[in-house]
């Protein structure tokens, strides 16, 4: 079985954001880079599969070359290949699902996973955009699955419940946290990562659909006030919720 892992190089949650000069997008200077955490639920997932079943596992990503560092991850937990889409323009979604699923094309996996979303802008989108442009089937925020005979079986998450469903392959498969529990990379595949060869082809052109006028930060936070103690404070509170916060 052939397995296409698409991975995010997204900046690490505890990184203290800078707005890049141009104001619409951040300043890359201080900001440590991760692999998106969605993603490594799916890399842990197509490692699963290739060692029940067999088969190849390949680690995707596009943009610059500091996306090597986040196949080098996915190298280090067990993918067999990595191949960068070389891309240094900002894309949005559309476009980065589009720049896949073109380089996809020719390599025909049998199952492609994604994480459900990235942690920087939190899209959700691009997963069911490669399936659309494959013209394949396409399951979101999977927590379990299962694969035989050429079919998987699904369990996602959806408002206040579950749902279950099958699909043929191939397809996309988008994983939500609980899947399952990624690996730590072993020293030993560390140091393999660090030998395997990374790919690199240019990213298929696509123009983005949307445009960033401008990034700013939420605003600073208004320090909070006590306005007394027991029911005798109700009346004041009532009224600066009214009047100052303007809520009721």
């Amino acid at each position: 079985m052939k397995i296409a892992v698409c991975v995010s190089h997204v900046p690490d949650t505890e990184t203290k954001v800078k707005i890049g000069s141009d104001g619409r997008t951040i300043d890359p200077s201080g900001v440590n880079y991760i692999v998106n955490p969605y993603d490594e639920f799916a890399i842990e997932e197509a490692l699963k599969i290739r060692e029940k079943d067999g088969g190849e596992v390949l680690a995707v990503s596009l943009g610059g070359d500091s996306n090597k560092e986040t196949l080098r991850k996915a190298l280090a937990m067990g993918a067999d290949k990595a191949v960068l889409l070389k891309d240094k323009d900002v894309r949005d979604s559309f476009a980065v699902a589009k720049g896949i699923a073109e380089y996809l094309k020719g390599y025909e996996p049998d199952l492609i996973l994604v994480g459900k979303q990235s942690i920087d802008y939190d899209n959700l989108q691009v997963g069911g955009l490669i399936a659309e442009f494959l013209g394949i089937p396409s399951v979101s925020v999977v927590v379990k699955l299962e694969i035989a005979d050429g079919k998987l079986k699904a369990e996602r998450e959806i408002e206040g419940a579950h749902e279950f469903v099958e699909a043929s392959l191939p397809c996309v498969v988008s994983a939500q946290r609980g899947l399952n529990e990624p690996r730590y990379p072993s020293l030993k595949g560390i140091m393999q990562a660090k030998k395997k060869p990374i790919e690199e082809v240019e990213a298929a052109k696509a123009d983005s659909r949307v445009k960033v006028l401008a990034m700013k930060k939420p605003p600073e936070k208004q320090p909070g006030k006590i306005v007394g103690e027991g029911p005798e404070a109700v009346p004041e509170l009532v009224r600066l919720l009214h009047e100052e916060a303007k809520v009721i």
